[in-house]
């Protein structure tokens, strides 16, 4: 590693010269030959952890190793005094180690070594701690004792049961279990919390139960502790409810059923609360709320969201968790509790802080004397950490003064180190959350370089991957590397060498050129070491000829070519697969040097075939696939390979061949493949040449000079290809000068200042001979000068440099050889490279059209300064604020291009009333010029939206409205205009009337209507423009009438009603549908449409092709368009619609293929439902007898039923309480998690007086009375704590014992597997 160094001036008086000349830490080299005498302070390797928890039942081990040379010497302490080891016969220290055993087999306690250990290893270099290792024991303590009161709980309401387990060390975990072992279901109404407690958001009668028991399972040393049972039961009111409801003659069936009630929390209580959690640590909040129906519970996070990858949800969504915490997951985390009464929320704030955590731990330095280094202890944590130093153990303030040494909080600054000075400094971070504690050793070395590579390495590299030469070495001061090839004076460090600072050699693209002996020099100021290593790079590994696609009959032969090239000093190895498997072992199926041949081919031999060729360095593969068909009664095979080639007729660059075919083997030969090899350029390379009607045996080849020739031929018939032929004698053509250039020549600027000639190099069968070279000429187009010409070879471009920006130049690039020249190439026209614009667009001109679009124009920027090729001007334009809000923001920035030398356009989209800023750019293909000045506009007032809703509230004979203000102003409001007119029962419309209203006003009530009648307003906001759009409601003057209105036409909707008759309008004419159609010139107009019970009858004007259909489907549904045909007419009767729905409707034409040509725009149209008559049913004598006689009944019946419950009904004289004793401590075993046999003497005790029989069952001690003998049960079928004993046969005797026909318990063992 390379570093600066600079010596220290003046015995280490200025601190100046650490910050820029600080040695870097110089690791000590793993290498034993190295470390063999080399002095070394201790370092510690390793340790038990801060925080260790032992086992009472075992012995203790603390951990401490540590290296040095010499070895260190290793003592302790505990609770900051000295721990004599010796003196102690139950310690014992490892061999060459710090690490202690302290045996307590014999009955000593483990509690007498709980306390804060410290090791300590030195040598005579320096001194190494470890951290302080707390010790103590872990603990599992029993149950407190305590007698559980039967719970009682009315059916509907929330409960709590908590488990308050023992404070045990580590913390247990918390379950809930029956007596069986079996875990208590949990789901969105009944889960576990955080704490071990059990929550009911609501209770429901199968809840009732007496075997409720709450298990702390201690990890440490498996045991298993359990609560008391705790028993529920849930009290059923309605009977009594019912009663009471109709005597005190109250509305017993209101708006909810009985109980039912929103959600609010039972954890975390309130509506806010704090969490503190620490960086790193895992973050879990928890919301637990009650109501019926059981809330759903959601989280948010204000202004955020939850890390991606870090945060889940727990228990039911009740629990969120995020893991790894960062500063970044502090916040508001918001849980919802939503049910159908309603909602309520819970903000937790949770606040991040965090333990000390390294940025930057301190590092060992090595030094050599008279050098400068700084040891940095760069710590974060929240609050911000202690910093504090020591040295050998000893506080640093304590320490013998060093002169050459000062501490600056978290750095200490080395200078002009001494032969001697060797130390090891600790650094010690700490807050309130925690510490870190870092050895750090600082050895004074004076080592002459040591290469640590073995000499002679062999790199071996494939061409144009990159290549690693390694030149490891150790020395102090850190010594300097230089490396040279093969003997030469030069120093690689340069392209395309890269040096790093450990001394490796990179070469990002190796070429076979850099193949050969490379030496590397160490070199301090005691000395200086080399090393000598070899590169060698290979050829790539590539696949020739790939297997081909084929299809086989039964029982033939199938052949797969794989042909590969690769370098010829590295061993290739074929392997073949069969749908990414091994091949089968099957005689059938045998690889040669360059194919596989499978014989008899079968169904089972159908797949892909994978051919891999392997080196040590690399590898190529290729896949085809096999076809097996049923075999021919006339059995056909590929042919034979044909024979006899013979070339005749040879010119310079022509040769005639000749061929003698194979057997066709019953299929017609169909063609003849012909091939070459060109053993001069690719040897072993067969290339196809070209194609023969399989009727001719003999075809004039043309031949390129500079190739020596062999042809083979191959015969295709139904079947596939033949073998190849032999080989053809070799015909060897003369070198001549090329006849071609090179293609797709181009010009195309990287750079403002150059010019990138590129092209497609010629083939080696086009270089026409050897020394294959490419002349590139230049000059700029139209100016009086001489082309300039450069001359280069295998490459594909060349760049000139210090060009114009953007000028057009004229290119040739022409090819030759050592015969001569190719003839001369046409120039092409390049460009040199743009630049970014310089000029910006001026006279910007804007002018608001109307309301939404604004006229903008400006003049063009000169030619001169676009810099490149002129692709147009974008314009940038904002809304600053509404004319209307002031406290509006502004919006996103929109872009519109316009391309060329355009300079004028509109900006569609604009609001109106609004401020607008605007600016302009002219870009080229290198980006985008100066901004002009920032132009504003503003756009002027527009009619307002519809009102944002309208509500009417009736009366006997007054209608209230109240409406909302539009949501787009759109300008000033000056009022609202209201009009309504009467509905009568066959939906016909009276007399309209119109009323004009304030601004200000959003409510307005008409008095003095008819009695009993329906009417249809319409409220539109008008601005200096003009109205809105027209909301439209219907409502009749009396409550309890349900007639169905006529379909309306919503905001920006089509018409769903025919036009009603209506009588002349008092003030205005009638409101008349809006239809929305395609416009004037559109194959579809006038689209209309009315609806009718069932039904919808559309009409529209078309002209064109006769293939029109009515598409239509249910409104903000997925489902697909229903289609219905038309046949010539310009109506249609839509039949089968649901009353009461909405629909979507539209009419299209298509063409043959079904792809639609033309569409009119979507109808939505609402089906009326059957409109009600205008009797009021609830004042008609009948009903109302009806409904008394109902009641009568019905509380008859009710007191019949009360007086016969209580009439001899037997009630027990006392209620006996179940008597649960403590149950056993049953520990569980290591390896399975099943109880064990082992139990302490002391934390491990059964517990007294269980009274669970051995097959795990409880036996039942309360009284016999059960409410089945008293007319409570029913049948029988369930225990007064509500446990089901409907597998019993016969009905329970009273005199029967409980438990006498239990079934068998689940086995503990079995029951165990299943714990956490």
């Amino acid at each position: 590693m390379d570093r600066k160094r600079k010596w220290c001036v003046g015995g280490g008086a200025v601190l100046w010269v650490l910050l820029a000349h600080v040695a870097v830490a110089l690791e000590v080299p793993l290498d034993p030959k190295v470390l063999e005498g080399l002095p070394q302070p201790p370092t510690i390797t390793y340790q038990s952890p801060k925080d260790y928890i032992i086992d009472p039942r075992e012995n203790i081990n603390i951990n401490c190793e540590a290296k040095g040379q010499p070895h260190p010497s290793f003592s302790w302490t505990l609770n900051g005094t000295h721990f004599d080891v010796d003196k102690d016969p139950k310690v014992t220290m490892k061999p060459s180690s710090g690490s202690l055993v302290i045996d307590i087999s014999n009955g000593e306690k483990a509690e007498a070594y709980e306390g804060v250990f410290q090791c300590t290893a030195r040598n005579e270099h320096g001194t190494a701690v470890s951290n302080n290792i707390v010790v103590r024991q872990s603990r599992s303590p029993l149950w407190s004792k305590e007698s559980n009161e039967p719970r009682m709980v009315q059916l509907g309401d929330s409960l709590i049961l908590h488990c308050r387990p023992p404070v045990g060390l580590p913390p247990p975990i918390i379950f809930w279990m029956d007596p069986f072992f079996s875990r208590f279901p949990q789901n969105r109404r009944v889960s576990q919390a955080l704490n071990g407690d059990m929550y009911f958001s609501n209770v429901l009668m199968e809840d009732a139960r007496s075997d409720y028991i709450c298990y702390a399972r201690f990890t440490h040393t498996q045991t298993i502790q359990q609560k008391q049972p705790i028993t529920v039961r849930v009290l059923d009111m309605m009977n009594e409810t019912v009663l009471a409801s109709f005597i005190n003659e109250t509305d017993l069936f209101g708006d909810s059923p009985v109980g039912e009630r929103k959600p609010s929390f039972m954890v975390p209580l309130g509506t806010s609360s704090t969490f503190m959690v620490l960086k790193g640590e895992t973050l879990q909040l928890e919301c637990i709320a009650e109501g019926l129906p059981t809330p759903e519970i959601s989280w948010s996070k204000d202004n955020g969201n939850f890390p991606e990858g870090r945060f889940r949800f727990n228990t039911f969504q009740k629990t969120l968790e995020i893991n790894e915490v960062t500063e970044a997951d502090a916040g508001n985390y918001r849980c919802t509790a939503k049910n159908s009464k309603g909602l309520a929320h819970h903000v937790i704030t949770v606040e991040v802080k965090a333990a000390p955590y390294w940025t930057g731990a301190p590092r060992n330095l090595i030094l050599a004397p008279k050098e400068n280094g700084v040891l940095t202890c760069l710590v974060g944590g929240t609050p911000k950490p202690t910093v504090t130093w020591s040295v050998n153990g000893v506080p640093i303030e304590n320490a013998p003064n060093d002169t050459c040494r000062e501490v600056k909080g978290d750095t200490i600054f080395l200078t002009d180190v001494r032969t001697g000075s060797s130390a090891v400094y600790q650094c010690n971070a700490s807050n309130e959350f925690g510490y870190l504690m870092a050895n750090a050793f600082v050895n004074v070395l004076a080592e002459p370089p040591r290469v640590l590579t073995p000499p002679n390495n062999v790199y071996q590299v494939i061409t144009n991957s990159p290549a690693l030469l390694h030149c490891a070495s150790f020395g102090s001061p850190i010594p300097t590397i230089t490396w040279f090839k093969d003997g030469q004076t030069s120093v690689l460090n340069g392209d395309p060498y890269v040096l790093h600072t450990n001394g490796t050699l990179e070469i990002h693209v190796a070429q076979p050129l850099h193949s050969g002996k490379y030496t590397c020099i160490a070199n301090n100021y005691l000395g200086s070491r080399e090393n000598h290593v070899h590169l060698q790079v290979k050829e790539p590994t590539r696949i020739l000829m790939q297997p081909e696609y084929k299809v086989v009959q039964r029982n033939r032969k199938a052949v797969f070519d794989c042909k590969v090239k690769h370098d010829p000093s590295l061993i290739p190895t074929m392997i073949w697969l069969k749908d990414d498997e091994d091949l089968p072992d099957d005689d059938r199926f045998v690889i040669g040097a360059d194919s596989l041949t499978i014989s008899d081919v079968t169904d089972t031999d159908e797949g892909r075939y994978t051919c891999i060729m392997n080196t040590t360095l690399d590898q190529d593969s290729a896949s085809a696939t096999l076809t097996v068909v049923e075999a021919a009664p006339i059995v056909d095979e590929q042919p034979d390979p044909p024979a006899d080639l013979e070339l005749t007729d040879q010119l310079e660059r022509s040769v005639q061949l000749t061929w003698t075919p194979g057997d066709e083997h019953n299929s017609p030969i169909q063609k003849f493949l012909i091939q070459y090899e060109d053993s001069l350029h690719e040897k072993g390379v067969w290339v196809n040449m070209t194609e023969v009607p399989g009727t001719k045996t003999t075809t004039r080849l043309d031949l390129s000079p500079y190739v020596y020739y062999s042809f083979r031929v191959l015969a295709l018939n139904g079947v596939g290809f033949s073998e190849p032929s032999a080989p053809s004698e070799q015909y060897r053509t003369s070198p001549s000068k090329p006849d071609d250039n090179p293609s797709d020549v181009q010009g195309i600027g990287s750079e403002p200042s150059n010019l990138v000639i590129s092209w497609k190099k010629l083939t080696g069968l086009q270089s026409n001979g050897p020394d294959l070279q490419y002349m590139v000429s230049w000059k700029q187009k139209d100016v009086d000068q001489e082309w300039i010409t450069f001359s280069v070879a295998n490459a594909s471009e060349y760049v000139v440099l210090e060009t114009p920006t953007y000028v057009p130049y004229d290119i040739k690039v022409q090819a030759m050889n050592h015969f001569g020249y190719a003839p001369e190439p046409k120039a092409v026209v390049g460009y040199s490279g743009e630049d970014f614009p310089s000029g910006a667009p001026a006279s910007v001109k804007v002018e608001a059209g109307n309301d939404t679009i604004a006229e903008i124009s400006w003049e063009p920027v000169p030619m001169a300064t676009v810099n490149g090729r002129l692709k147009g001007y974008k314009v940038y334009y904002w809304r600053e604020k509404s004319l209307l809000k002031e406290d509006s923001q502004p919006e996103e920035v929109k872009v519109m291009i316009f391309s060329g030398n355009k300079t004028e356009g509109k900006l569609p989209g604009l609001h109106p009333f609004s401020l607008y800023n605007l600016q302009i750019k002219v870009f080229n293909g290198k980006g985008e010029g100066p901004q002009s000045d920032t132009q504003t506009f503003e756009t002027p007032e527009g009619v307002p939206g519809p009102p944002a809703f309208l509500t009417i509230i009736p009366t006997l004979d007054s209608l209230t409205l109240t409406w909302g203000p539009p949501e787009e102003d759109n300008g000033r409001l000056t009022g609202y205009t209201l009009q309504y007119q009467p509905v009568n029962n066959t939906s016909e419309l009276g007399p309209m009337e119109e009323m004009s209203l304030a601004a200000n006003e959003t409510m307005v009530t008409l008095a003095k209507l008819k009695y009993s009648t329906r009417y249809k307003f319409y409220i539109s906001a008008n601005t200096i423009k003009g109205s809105g759009p027209t909301r439209t409601e219907e409502a009749a003057t009396i409550i309890d009438e349900v007639l169905m209105r006529p379909p309306t036409v919503g905001v920006g909707k089509g018409p769903t009603e025919p036009p009603h008759p209506t009588s002349p309008p008092t003030q205005s004419p009638p409101l008349s549908p809006v239809f929305k159609g395609l416009p004037i010139g559109q194959p579809f107009r006038r689209v209309n449409s009315s609806v009718e019970e069932n039904g919808a009858f559309i009409t529209w004007e078309y002209s064109g092709p006769d293939n029109v259909y009515v598409e239509y489907n249910v409104e903000n549904s997925k489902d697909a368009w229903t289609k219905e045909a038309v046949n010539g007419t310009q109506t249609h009767l839509i039949k089968g619609l649901k009353a009461g729905m909405t629909y979507r409707v539209r009419v299209v034409a298509k063409d043959h293929s079904d792809q639609t040509m033309h569409s009119t725009d979507e109808l939505v149209i609402t089906v009326p439902a059957m409109p009600s008559t205008q009797v009021d049913i609830a004042t008609q004598g009948w009903f109302i007898g009806l409904m008394c006689a109902v009641a009568l009944l019905i509380l008859i019946l009710l007191i019949v039923c009360f007086i016969k419950r209580n009439k001899g009904g037997k009630y027990p004289v006392k209620e006996k309480e179940d008597q649960h004793q403590d149950p056993e401590v049953q520990p569980m075993k290591e390896d399975d998690g099943t109880f064990g046999e082992y139990s302490d003497t002391e934390d491990h005790k059964p517990l007294k007086g269980s009274r669970t029989p051995s097959n795990g069952t409880l036996k039942k001690e309360d009284s016999d009375d059960s409410l089945v003998d008293y007319g409570e049960g029913g049948d029988g079928q369930f225990n007064e704590d509500g446990s089901f004993i409907g597998q019993y046969s016969g009905k329970k005797e009273k005199d029967t014992a409980e438990g006498n026909e239990s079934s068998e318990a689940p086995s503990p063992v079995n029951a165990m597997n299943s714990f956490v």
